[in-house]
């Protein structure tokens, strides 16, 4: 019986091991890859158990997902970049730590224990030295010698008045008594990941640590009581880098003949000028005065008669060619236009100005579509630059070659700086508006025509058509807001092309420049467009040809062409009253961010870099913030300011005996001559 159940019991897993190989479990079907990966092998072996109409629409379906979850990626690995670029220029600017171009947290943390006292090798190894000598207390030196004995201190990271000399401290003191260590709080959603928050965890026994400053007890200083104590007491100039000081001429002082009106009062004010010990004299050269009624006619009379007497006071000479109009407030009620002969051909081809998508012409200046079109009489306009140019040298040579005139600022668009008018109160903007992009004259559309055909897609010789108007708002257009089409393929197009070709004019006329002024220092304007800086799309330095949102840097090529010429970069420093800084909060702006931006970007590509101020020299914080920038003492590579210019916002002559006794205490200053701005409040 047990032989017969023994034969009966194989026979049954014999059994089932047949059923189980014939009918196999059902598998999963494939999606994504797998899923298109599968229909083409499928249909190259004419084998299938779908239809092939459906697993194309399986494959198809699954490449617009894949193309979709990159693109996704690639926004959200965009925007941790700007958090991250945003994290270390706080840290840069802020914090004193001297980190390169593109740091990482392993810089950051390397920055955190070299100020913790730690040695950091360039391979990463971190150690303490246990034979360094501690350094010696905050107070000692105070009680060793009495405040009035003690030599002006030059503010450094360890300045006793500033904010972060006093963290780095406490963090300092804190990494020395214990060890501690960092960790990712695990609450967070995976949405919140983009932004790495970092929490601290120290022994809570640790008393020195816990009870030294409580948070709420009186002795605690915040971040914005030390910042202003700081204001008030660091205002010590002494032994900083000497900064020359420009003051910029009035426009008043010429007739629509290009004559000088009253040359006594000149005399009388650069005399005053002269006793202020300030440097030089800016001049403007306007285009529209000098070749105003005909072409190749320049009429250079009333400047002779200036430099003439400027040569008089023994005063340096920057001088501006000014090939935009001009019509403001401190001009004396006097507008500057183009040339007469410029604006008759202009009134039969209108495509000579900057045009909007309206179809509105900007006549502020030249479009840069006809630099190499000859619809000027017979010459394009980088030959009529080149023409002005050429000429002033010629006629004032004995100004160079006695070295008189000791730069020259190019003009490359309205208001004389490198940009397209795309906020022009003319025509209707009004801050904080994005402004308008530039591009519908006939000869821009042609160039933009060209470079979509070169890229493969004609359909995108177009402006967008989803950009707003002039006084939009980003967050109210298709194109500016947040993932909005100016990241999408022909976004980023366009805006490259936009930008590019403001480089491209900007490149030849600086190389026909560079010909006529051979020897002399070139001087270029870079404009402030701070308004709606903390934004993802940047709008109105797009619209204005600078394409820096916050995955890009829109400033680096432009100094790339600029280091070409070994240009000198010049940007304008704005005051931000208590009234401008409520509307700068409205409008997402960054006065400070953006000014860091350019004045780093600009150093680090080696360039020199002057300021231009507009504002009113009895405002003392102005004057703080304005040395600040030009002498930032806490740089580890000591730069600063190759020059300054003044230009107030009201005639500069006109202001008698107030206007030298508020601008001496902070002409002294750029000097490094005096230990405090001393001026009037």
């Amino acid at each position: 019986m047990s032989l017969k159940q023994d034969l009966e019991q194989l026979q049954h897993q014999s059994d089932h091991s047949s059923d189980r190989y014939s009918n196999p479990p059902p598998q999963r079907r494939p999606r994504g890859f797998a899923a298109a990966a599968a229909a083409a092998a499928a249909v190259a072996v004419g084998f299938s158990t779908t239809p092939p109409p459906v697993a194309a629409v399986v494959a198809v379906k699954g490449r617009k997902e894949r193309e979709k979850e990159k693109e996704r990626t690639k926004l959200r690995e965009r925007h941790r970049r700007a958090i991250t670029s945003r994290m270390l220029a706080g840290l840069r600017q802020h914090g004193n730590f001297p980190l390169p171009a593109r740091a990482d947290m392993n810089d950051v943390l390397a920055a955190l224990a070299r100020e913790a006292g730690w040695t950091v090798d360039p391979d990463g190894t971190t150690y303490r030295q246990s034979l360094t000598p501690p350094p010696p207390p905050l107070a000692s030196a105070a009680s060793l010698h009495p405040p009035s004995q003690l030599a002006p201190p030059v503010r450094s990271i360890e300045s006793s008045l500033s904010a972060t000399s006093l963290k780095n401290r406490t963090i300092k003191a804190s990494l020395d008594s214990q060890t501690s260590f960092l960790r990712i709080d695990e609450s967070l959603s995976p949405s919140s990941l983009d932004s790495v928050v970092v929490v601290a965890e120290r022994d809570s026994k640790n008393d020195n640590y816990t009870n030294s400053s409580p948070i709420n007890s009186p002795e605690c200083v915040d971040a914005e009581q030390l910042m202003r104590g700081a204001l008030e007491h660091d205002g010590d100039f002494a032994g900083t880098p000497y900064i020359p000081v420009y003051v910029t001429l009035a426009t008043c002082l010429f007739n629509n003949y290009c004559q000088l009106v009253d040359p006594e009062v000149v005399r009388q004010e650069l005399g005053h000028i002269r006793a202020l010990h300030i440097d030089g004299i800016v001049v403007d050269c306007w285009w529209g005065f000098v070749e105003g009624w005909s072409p190749n006619k320049y009429q250079w009379s009333g400047y002779r008669d200036l430099f003439n007497i400027i040569r008089e006071f023994k005063l340096k000479m920057q001088v501006v060619m000014a090939f935009h109009e001009y019509c403001g407030k401190e001009s004396g009620d006097i507008v500057i236009s183009l040339p007469k002969w410029i604006l008759e051909i202009g009134q039969d081809n209108q495509d000579i100005f900057f045009t909007d998508r309206e179809g509105r012409r900007n006549t502020e200046c030249l479009s840069c579509g006809i630099d190499r079109e000859r619809v000027l009489k017979g010459r394009t306009g980088i030959e009529v630059y080149f023409d002005f140019m050429r000429s002033f040298r010629m006629e004032f040579d004995d100004l160079f070659e006695e070295g008189l005139i000791s730069a020259v600022e190019i003009g490359l668009g309205p208001s004389g700086e490198l940009k397209y008018p795309s906020h022009s109160e003319k025509i209707g903007w009004r801050y904080p508006g994005i402004g308008e992009f530039q591009c519908y004259d006939k000869y821009i559309q042609q160039n933009l025509r060209r470079a979509a055909t070169v890229r493969g897609h004609s359909f995108w010789a177009r402006g967008p058509d989803n950009a707003g108007h002039y006084n939009s708002r980003p967050h109210e257009t298709g194109f500016f807001c947040d993932r909005g089409d100016y990241d999408s393929y022909y976004g980023r197009f366009f805006l490259r092309w936009y930008s590019q070709t403001l480089i491209d004019h900007a490149d030849q006329v600086l190389s026909l420049a560079s010909l006529a002024f051979e020897g002399t220092q070139l001087v270029v304007k870079i404009p402030a467009i701070y308004w709606w800086y903390r934004t993802s799309s940047h709008a109105p330095e797009l619209t204005a040809g600078y394409y820096n949102p916050t995955n890009q840097d829109g400033y680096s090529p432009v100094f790339e062409m600029l280091k070409k010429h070994s240009s000198t970069v010049k940007f304008t420093f704005l005051s931000q009253t208590p009234a401008s800084a409520h509307q700068t909060d409205d409008a997402w702006s960054d006065l400070e961010g953006q000014s860091w931006q350019v004045l780093n970007s600009a150093w680090d590509h080696r360039l020199a870099v002057a300021g231009l101020g507009n504002f009113q020299c009895h405002d003392r914080d102005a004057c703080i913030r304005a040395l600040e920038t030009a002498k930032p003492r806490n740089d580890p590579d000591r730069r600063h300011l190759s020059l300054f210019t003044y230009q107030a916002l009201s005639p500069v002559f006109m202001q008698g005996e107030l206007f030298l006794s508020d601008i001496d205490g902070f002409i002294k200053s750029m000097h490094g001559e005096i230990l405090s701005v001393d001026v009037a409040v």
